[in-house]
């Protein structure tokens, strides 16, 4: 038992009331009472039914959790993180505790000795192969902290087959549950006491709970025992007292616990079939079956595996903005719930597995692409006047630049970039008509060589694995502007939801005005997880400009389960005063609209319903080198247009193994991972190693050099 004041949400009061709590790990059961006296009395307020909970965090609040179960959210308020943490561990293990009995324990015990002895020889399996997950764990923890090569290749081994007997014990004890319910099958459930003399005490019982009404608990019957009693009959009060547990979770007021946020109901535990549930395995563990993926036939002709045909049509997959869903969270419940039973609140999810059937088609790269999807918006910074509306310029540009990078209302996953992995881009302005190929002026350097003055151009490379970072430039030649940044993701479990950190920083320069504005970027916040997944962005985040003393504070504004809206944004820019000169406020997918607070002019800072999103040109994925976005995940992509996730997860596999087995021949021979396009900076982050502002000094006077390989573009 654990026990203690908490306050929870009521819809009757429109506010949080002080709770008395206790918490039964045996009955699986979290009941709670307006005071400690009321649960001395054995009056009951409610009570929330742990089996199948999903226990929520807030990132942004560390005092607040929530428990999702029966199709309802129940939302808690502890006195600080440190109350919170005791609490949200204690549930964690219960949940976990009753799951693994669910599992282990769906038949009937059988009086013959034999079936007895095969249920208690699996419990003790059961047990041992947890400990040894933990040890293995340990071990890969110890493997991955040695720096020393040649002891930790020898460390690897032993890995290895720790890991390959774990998996051998795991599928033995399936083996032994399946041999287990063939002895004494009763369709996988208890039914209550088969003895004729146990039968009386589920009829006695089912009268104690009544829902939606203050209940006391009467005392727990007991059965006499003598020597001869049956061993299963000495499981009978344990089992009446489970039969205390109600079908539902309850509260005395049905209206107090009526709080639904419509977008957290929780997934029905739908059985996702044999093609779902192999997308569980781990991370780019290896295909046994090696031959090639099946992927559809198309007009232009058939993929080719090994590398030597690609179909000019794969790039029109890229182009395609359609979502085809491979089957919501809902219809994949049951692969989700595994997958999140292996984590705890707060865990890192770096190494953490997600199901291939939320991919979204594209690289993370390419989705760091979208940030320009107004270029206007970008080389319009160098046009205005004034320090004041160029950094307002810049909070325009930055803030309409989230919203095209989701491309459907469902969240999906973006492709993790391989070490080495790079993305080229370019984009057209308005009013800049595309020159003819005869009379096309190329740049001949930057990161598209092929691309005009006129254009803007973008390169993405995938400089570290551990951690992933992500570096990238774009530049405008003839409005000499250029701007680079570097950032890194760390997700966390929040239980509900997913946290994504983004941590790194970009830098705009306009280079003939020799001004320099940085910026920061928002965290990610995947909600709803087990249903239907929405963005949500949160955080502070800042621009300024030390050149000119101007700087922006602008908040991503989470929305609150007790009112608000999603999506809320407001900006405030400063120059060097207290009270900011520029105010705006709206949402950032929709619209935000801005104020001048000294002369109290109003203007639409953006409005995506008017706004033109430019579609970027990128090389066909025939012409594209090997380590490029769309030539590296083409397989992938493919497969997830096509609807197929097992193709898709076979393709990913064996890229990543193709990944883990370059960088182990690595390691074998002492050679360090050289980057192509960025280095790392002396003080903090990357850089690219050819700006537009380094090339310009260095070529002053000098003519434009056409590029070797432009024909082939």
């Amino acid at each position: 038992m654990m026990e203690g004041s908490l306050s929870k949400w009521t819809n009757v009061m429109k506010g949080w009331q002080y709770r008395w709590f206790v918490l039964d790990e045996n009955a699986g059961l979290l009941s709670y009472y307006t005071s400690k006296e009321k649960m001395t009395r054995g009056v009951r307020r409610g009570c929330v039914r742990l089996r199948a909970a999903v226990i929520g965090i807030d990132d942004e609040d560390d005092s607040t959790f929530t428990i999702t179960v029966d199709h309802k959210t129940f939302h808690f308020q502890a006195r600080d993180g440190s109350e919170r943490e005791r609490w949200v561990r204690a549930l964690e293990d219960t949940i976990t505790r009753h799951g693994r009995r669910e599992r282990w324990s769906r038949c009937v015990p059988a009086p013959a000795h034999r079936h007895g002895d095969l249920e208690r020889r699996i419990s003790e399996a059961d047990a041992y192969l947890q400990i040894m997950i933990e040890l293995v764990n340990k071990l890969n923890i110890r493997v991955s902290e040695l720096t020393e090569p040649h002891e930790k290749s020898r460390a690897q081994v032993i890995l290895d087959h720790a890991n390959a007997m774990l998996d051998n014990i795991k599928h033995s004890i399936v083996l032994l549950q399946i041999a287990k319910n063939t002895v004494n099958p009763v369709n996988g459930v208890y039914q209550g006491p088969t003895n004729p003399s146990q039968a009386h005490i589920k009829e006695d019982l089912s009268l104690r709970v009544e829902l939606g009404a203050e209940c006391r608990e009467l005392p727990t019957p007991t059965l006499p025992l003598s020597p001869m009693t049956p061993l299963e009959h000495i499981d009978a009060p344990r089992q009446a007292m489970s039969l205390l547990v109600p079908d539902t979770s309850y509260s005395s007021s049905e209206g107090e616990d009526d709080f639904y946020d419509a977008d957290e109901e929780p997934a029905s535990q739908t059985d996702p079939g044999p093609s779902a549930s192999r997308t569980c395995g781990a991370e780019g563990a290896p295909d046994p079956d090696s031959s090639p993926v099946d992927l559809p036939r198309t007009r232009d002709g058939e993929i080719d595996y090994d590398g030597n045909t690609i179909v000019s049509s794969l790039s029109s997959l890229y182009e395609d903005d359609s979502d085809s869903d491979l089957g919501s969270m809902e219809n994949h419940g049951s692969v989700v719930t595994h997958l999140l039973s292996q984590v705890k609140i707060g865990m890192d999810l770096t190494k953490v597995v997600l199901p291939t059937f939320i991919l979204e088609r594209r690289s993370l790269l390419e989705m760091y692409a979208d940030s320009f999807a107004h270029p206007d918006q970008f080389v319009k910074i160098v046009d205005q006047p004034t320090p004041r509306e160029r950094m307002v310029q810049v909070v325009r540009w930055y803030l309409s630049s989230y919203h095209a990078g989701r491309k459907s209302q469902v969240a999906k996953k973006p492709y993790n970039p391989i070490l080495g992995e790079v993305f080229r881009c370019h984009w057209d302005l308005d009013g800049v008509e595309p020159p003819s190929n005869g009379d096309k002026q190329e740049v001949g350097d930057g990161p598209v060589p092929w691309c005009t003055p006129d254009q803007l151009s973008f390169v993405a490379e995938q400089v570290s694995h551990h951690p992933p970072i992500s570096a990238f430039y774009a530049e405008h030649v003839n409005k000499r502007i250029q701007f680079e940044a570097w950032v890194w993701t760390k997700s966390k479990f929040l239980g509900l939801s997913i946290g994504v950190h983004n941590i790194g920083k970009g830098t705009v320069t306009l280079l003939d005005l020799g001004e320099e504005y940085t910026l920061t970027f928002p965290n990610g916040y995947g909600r709803s997880i087990l249903t239907v997944p929405w963005i949500e962005l949160g955080g502070s985040v800042v621009i300024e400009c030390v050149q000119t003393g101007h700087r922006a504070h602008v908040e991503f504004l989470t929305k609150p389960f007790y009112g608000g809206k999603k999506h809320r944004v407001t900006c405030e820019v400063f120059a060097g005063d207290k009270k900011p000169y520029y105010t705006a406020q709206g949402e950032w997918n929709t619209r935000m609209d801005g104020r001048w607070t000294e002369s109290g002019r109003t203007e639409v800072v953006f409005d995506v319903s008017t706004m033109r999103t430019r579609r970027k040109r990128v090389a066909p994925v025939g012409r594209q080198a090997a380590h490029e976005s769309r030539r590296v995940w083409r397989h992938v992509t493919a497969a997830l247009r096509a609807a197929d996730t097992d193709a898709a997860t076979a393709a990913k596999r064996r890229l990543e193994q193709a990944q883990r087995d370059a960088a182990k021949r690595r390691l074998d021979a002492d050679e360090p991972w050289l980057t192509q396009l960025f280095s790392p900076k002396s003080e903090e982050g990357w850089e690219y190693n050819t700006p537009l502002k380094q090339r310009l000094e260095a070529n002053k006077g000098s003519p434009q050099r056409k590029p070797e390989n432009a024909e082939t573009r």
